[in-house]
C-alpha cells in the first residue's frame, strides 16, 4: 500500500498560494500513479513456460491437496454432523 503523506491544514491567504498548492498536490498525484501503475504491472507479469516435469509436478501437488481437502472436510462432517447438518429428530 502507498504511504499515505498527512498535510497539516493550512490556511490560504492568497490565490497564488492555493495554485502552488494545487500544482504540489497534482505533482504528487502523477507520481503516486507512475509507482501504482509499476506496482500493478509486476503483479501481473506473466510467468515463465513451465517445462513438462514442472507440469506435473504441479498437477500432482494440487490433486494431492484437492484429495487431501475432500478428506478432511469429510472427516470433518462425520464427527461433526449435528454442527453442519441436520438435526435428528428425536420421538
Amino acid at each position: 500500500m502507498l504511504p499515505v503523506k498527512k498535510h497539516p491544514a493550512n490556511s490560504y491567504r492568497t490565490l497564488l498560494e492555493i495554485r502552488k498548492r494545487k500544482d504540489q498536490l497534482l505533482d504528487e498525484l502523477q507520481k503516486d500513479n507512475e509507482q501504482f501503475s509499476t506496482l500493478w504491472s509486476q503483479i501481473f507479469i506473466k510467468q515463465k513456460d513451465s517445462s513438462r516435469g514442472e507440469y506435473l509436478s504441479s498437477m500432482v501437488t494440487h490433486s494431492i491437496t484437492a484429495v487431501d481437502t475432500f478428506l478432511m472436510i469429510r472427516k470433518l462432517l462425520k464427527n461433526y454432523h449435528d454442527l453442519f447438518g441436520k438435526k435428528k429428530r428425536k420421538r
